[in-house]
């Protein structure tokens, strides 16, 4: 059986693609710790918050472990293999950053929107995350 290669490891590093990571890691935390203020959150029900509250403050730290990778990889200390192991979280940062964004301009809550910024250049975003994320599916499959 042959070993998958990652292409999402030489997007990550020759084609840019740690940009748009970094950032969505940081939105991701941001978003993580800002839970508590969220409109979903709010709207769900009360028994579920301190479960959801929970699980984010366990992600911090895979998140940040996640940015230091990143960083050792375009280093090159790290190998891309180390990195994959990250897979996962970063494709729930980029998800995060793309739903958000949506919702900003959808929604036009205060909470998304403080979140993500200025909305036009956060939907710059998008495309880059589109793409973040199929170098990720084709790996994943």
């Amino acid at each position: 059986m042959s070993e998958k290669s990652w292409i999402g490891g030489i997007y990550l590093k020759h084609e840019g693609g740690y940009e748009i990571i970094l950032r969505s890691l940081d939105h991701y935390k941001k978003r993580l710790r800002t839970i508590h203020a969220s409109p979903e959150l709010k709207e769900a029900a009360a028994m579920f918050a301190p479960v959801l509250q929970s699980q984010a403050v366990k992600r911090i730290p895979i998140i940040d472990e996640t940015k230091e990778k990143i960083k050792q990889y375009l280093l090159n200390s790290i190998s891309t293999q180390t990195l994959e192991e990250n897979l996962e979280t970063i494709q729930k940062a980029l998800e995060c950053r793309k739903s958000d964004i949506e919702k900003a301009e959808d929604t036009g809550k205060e909470y998304f929107i403080k979140l993500v910024g200025n909305i036009q250049d956060a939907k710059k975003d998008n495309e880059l995350i589109e793409n973040a994320l199929v170098k990720i599916k084709h790996y994943l499959e």
